[in-house]
């Protein structure tokens, strides 16, 4: 099946559905898809606890997935959706792949590397900049993980 559409909105619910399925495997709430041409090219959803990796966030699962089936890594033309702002070792990921286009729902104020703390995908000393959009269903994507926290939280009390 071939999922398409050209909306942010759309793109950012699909992520939001992949966060929905990392919180049920008790991984923090994050999902990410990648689109190319107005299609589904990729996706992931944090996995680091279950994969025993730190480097199994949901951005870079979905870049692994889309680099392996196009037999390429880098990714120019494409535009990759987060629930959340991505970290250094994300937005390095993302400038090494040639992603075109970032967009993420909430802001990461203690870690992002989308211009909350600093903007690595827009560093102009790097020889590839990504366009970033910001916000998108912002309010849903910030409280997945307030949600998912707030249970931790009183579970181990």
């Amino acid at each position: 099946m071939t999922v398409t559409s050209t909306s942010d909105e759309d793109w950012m619910r699909h992520a939001l559905a992949l966060a929905h399925k990392a919180a049920e495997s008790g991984e923090v709430p994050v999902g990410a898809v990648l689109v190319r041409d107005n299609q589904l090219f990729a996706e992931g959803w944090n996995q680091p606890i279950i994969q025993n990796d730190p480097t199994a966030h949901a951005e870079i699962m979905a870049i692994r997935q889309a680099a392996t089936q196009s037999e390429n890594y880098r990714l120019p033309g494409t535009t990759l959706y987060i629930t959340i702002e991505p970290c250094s070792m994300c937005a390095g990921a993302i400038v090494h792949a040639r992603i075109s286009r970032v967009v993420f729902g909430a802001s990461e104020p203690r870690a992002g590397a989308a211009g909350s703390v600093i903007n690595l995908l827009q560093n102009e000393q790097f020889n590839h900049q990504t366009e970033v959009t910001s916000g998108v269903l912002a309010e849903e994507c910030g409280q997945i993980l307030k949600d998912f926290f707030a249970l931790r939280r009183k579970k181990k009390s």
